[in-house]
């Protein structure tokens, strides 16, 4: 995410918060805009390790407290097959997520189907997550890896 997208999104997640009478820390908004920064869902450690460079010793309880505030607000997601975080990239209305994520690189794009979503209800009663909670993850290539295979097939003349 660039600089100005990044900007756009923090300042869209402090005038939600404000609105639902909630304060974003500076610390939450650190822990938001690593997480929008990052290419890859990021785990709790991996930010407290990035954190470093914004925040003075930062402790595991500051990352997970900074984490329930995001969920809570609909500003992050977990994605409970990975154990780790990304930015909602919608957070404005409640929504269950789908996720792709990129076995390769791991790469993942959020998706909001509601079509999906409707499909899938029948099965969320396996799980103990809200029903605004993301609800599932698909593992398959990213579009740069796809096209990375494609690339070494067509140099080694295999189909």
């Amino acid at each position: 995410m660039d600089k100005q997208r990044l900007a756009e999104v923090l300042h869209r997640a402090e005038r939600l918060c404000a609105e639902r009478g909630a304060r974003l820390t500076r610390q939450q908004r650190t822990v938001l805009a690593l997480l929008c920064a990052s290419d890859t869902p990021l785990s709790a450690y991996e930010l407290l390790d990035r954190m470093r460079a914004d925040i003075r010793n930062p402790a595991p309880p500051t990352v997970y407290r900074a984490l329930d505030f995001l969920l809570e607000q609909g500003l992050a997601h977990k994605l409970e097959s990975l154990h780790a975080f990304v930015g909602c990239t919608h957070p404005e209305h409640p929504h269950a997520g789908q996720f792709l994520i990129c076995s390769d690189c791991g790469e993942v794009e959020e998706l909001e189907a509601r079509q999906l979503c409707k499909a899938c209800a029948p099965l969320r009663w396996r799980s103990a997550s809200r029903p605004d909670a993301p609800s599932s993850s698909s593992w398959e290539p990213a579009p740069s890896v796809r096209a990375g295979s494609r690339r070494r097939r067509d140099r080694s003349g295999e189909e």
